[in-house]
């Protein structure tokens, strides 16, 4: 490797923020290659075009052309969209796979995605880059690790090529039927490299093939290890522990600047934190609730078995019963939004319910609450507690994945820690924490914590560099 020449890397994504986004892994792709490119790195981005995605922002993009990416017998056109700006994305356009209504949940997404990783590695050759990395994310990736060793890398231009495959979730595996191997045109001998009780995983294709294993956390490292976090995959992490390390997330601290933040009521910051009620007041004001000062606990969330929600449910009433008003922004799992709504209905002055998913009022919820309520089941890194530490807005976790490894319990003796934690997964651990929480903001102590919040620093600059020096671990790796 010529150390003067910059490392050219291609992040592959199913999502990318601000185009497609559904959770972390769009925040993730769309922060990452920004950070990396304020340290001298080449990078670009290739996703798929999505029906969804707004035509404003294929204002000014040039359309490079087309080429025909074949599927054993399936024959369908890639057109190469790319848009310049902070990074350059390349958006494959078909709209027979992607002009629909949802990324994801269809019955041909085997297909879908098969398509999207070929003619990902395709485009190279229209976009005159060839990548020193390319970077796999997720399950919708799989496949392209497994392409590049068993097709492509027989021509020239793909040979010295090298796969980095981050995990975002190993709980999303896309499992299909064994004929998925078929369609990709690779011989059936790999079968026994990406089998899963009798189908094909695309997450494990990618654990398999590629060059580096990556994870978005050094504890959810270890836990994709274990039987209860490996989703039957702990065995393969295990052969592959050599190659696997874990690099948390970071989020954009320019953008998420509550001193300069134009979606929030109020700019503040750690000199001027009595700012942070009014933006509860206006809060309180915009979604109807008592306009007072009293401990607001706030859940922005994926509506899912995994955030913990259901811990929420059992103790619901209990929590309620304290002087607080609780706000929840979310959509997911229609039971748990029924039961949010259902008790909202019921408990009107005390709680907001917000089944949607709207960016301003997230930032706003952030910026106004006190308590921000993580109480997950599993957390492969997490996003949210940290646009909430970043806002002052105090988190309340259970000890698992990235929450191990961004929020410390306070100590009111040492007035160290940023946050309030609970250990074991049940409603007596959650509501220990939330005492614990109310306890110290009745108490002078709570500046402190405040504090220790809004000076902890989880930003991509951190996170950028730890990837820099694994791309070049890989570059040089046999």
């Amino acid at each position: 490797m010529d150390t003067n020449k910059p490392i050219k890397v291609l992040i592959i994504s199913s999502e990318v923020a601000p185009y497609a986004k559904s959770g972390g892994l769009g925040d993730v792709t769309g922060s990452l290659p920004v950070a990396l490119r304020k340290n001298g790195v080449d990078v670009r981005v290739v996703m798929p075009k999505y029906k969804s995605i707004k035509n404003e922002y294929f204002i000014g993009c040039k359309y490079l052309g087309s080429y025909e990416t074949h599927l054993s017998w399936r024959k369908q056109p890639a057109g190469i969209i790319q848009k310049d700006g902070d990074f350059t994305t390349y958006f494959i356009e078909n709209n027979y796979y992607f002009g629909r209504d949802k990324y994801y949940g269809y019955d041909d997404d085997n297909e879908r995605f098969a398509f999207f990783c070929k003619a990902a590695l395709e485009i190279l050759q229209f976009i005159d880059f060839i990548p020193d990395v390319i970077h796999c994310n997720d399950w919708q990736t799989g496949p392209l690790c497994l392409l590049l060793k068993e097709y492509f890398n027989k021509f020239a231009d793909y040979k010295n090529i090298k796969t980095l495959f981050t995990i975002h979730n190993m709980q999303y595996q896309g499992i299909f039927p064994r004929y998925t191997l078929e369609m990709l045109e690779i011989s059936d001998w790999c079968f026994d490299s990406v089998e899963f009780y009798g189908s094909m995983s695309f997450m494990k294709a990618g654990l398999m093939y590629s060059d580096m294993i990556s994870t978005v956390s050094s504890t959810y490292a270890k836990e994709i290890k274990t039987f209860q976090y490996g989703y039957g995959l702990d065995g393969v992490m295990r052969s592959r522990a050599d190659k696997l390390c874990g690099i948390l997330n970071g989020i954009d601290y320019e953008k998420n600047n509550p001193e300069t933040d134009k979606r929030i009521y109020v700019n503040f910051s750690i000199d001027s934190i009595e700012k942070k009620k009014q933006n509860k007041l206006e809060l309180q004001k915009q979604l109807g609730l008592n306009q007072k000062d009293v401990p607001m606990i706030s859940i922005v969330s994926r509506l899912a078995e995994q955030k913990g929600l259901d811990l929420v449910s059992w103790v619901a009433e209990e929590i309620l019963n304290r002087d607080i008003q609780l706000v929840l922004l979310g959509t997911g799992e229609k039971r748990l939004e029924d039961f949010f709504r259902d008790l909202a209905y019921r408990y009107p002055d005390k709680i907001s319910t917000n089944i949607l998913f709207d960016d301003t009022l997230a930032q706003r919820i952030y910026a106004s609450s006190d308590m921000f309520l993580m109480p997950s089941l599993f957390e492969p890194c997490g996003l949210g507690q940290m646009f909430s530490l970043r806002y002052g807005t105090i988190p309340i976790v259970r000890k698992t994945g990235g929450l191990s490894d961004t929020v410390t319990h306070f100590d009111r003796n040492t007035k160290q820690g940023n946050g309030f934690v609970f250990e074991h997964y049940t409603s007596d651990g959650l509501l220990w924490a939330i005492n614990e929480a109310l306890s110290v903001y009745y108490s002078d102590d709570w500046k402190y914590v405040v504090k220790n919040a809004m000076e902890s620093d989880f930003s991509w600059n951190t996170s950028a560099k730890k990837y820099i020096e694994l791309y070049k671990k890989i570059i040089n790796c046999d």
